[in-house]
């Protein structure tokens, strides 16, 4: 995969350093919304960047009676949006990532970490679930939309 993305990085650095600084931001901006476009839409399918899905969540212990349970939704509902999936994008560069205290939250997922859940409870390792991350479709998205954008 990286071969593959060093291989875009090379193809597509060269087409881009030919435009002006304003077209290669128009450009950059176009991707780097697709790409969070489809982050997104992979975060709402619960699945990894290999196609894998996320690891389920553990069951909960049973806190209430039927009356009152506590709904499980599917997970990061929240953290797919755009006040937290943020993206800056110039002339030069992309990047996507997660905006404030969220951030913490989508580390400990995203490498598996081990994390407290809540004050004075005890630490909880956390199955690795892959926010972020370049699939073969992203890749395929990139190279079409810089074409598109390129070939007049």
């Amino acid at each position: 995969m990286a071969d593959d993305l060093q291989a875009l990085e090379d193809w597509a650095g060269a087409l881009l350093n030919q435009l002006q600084p304003a077209e290669r931001r128009k450009v950059t901006q176009a991707v780097a919304r697709d790409l969070r476009r489809s982050q997104q839409q992979r975060i709402v399918a619960q699945k990894n960047a290999d196609g894998t899905p996320y690891a389920p969540r553990k069951p909960r212990q049973p806190l209430r009676a039927k009356a009152g349970r506590i709904k499980q939704r599917k997970m990061f509902a929240k953290l797919r949006t755009a006040r937290y999936l943020r993206l800056q994008s110039d002339a030069d560069s992309i990047a996507i990532g997660f905006a404030g205290r969220v951030s913490r939250i989508a580390r400990v997922h995203q490498y598996g970490l081990r994390d407290r859940p809540g004050q004075g409870a005890p630490d909880t390792s956390y199955a690795r679930r892959q926010l972020l991350g370049f699939s073969a479709a992203d890749l395929e998205l990139i190279r079409d939309r810089l074409v598109e954008q390129l070939v007049p």
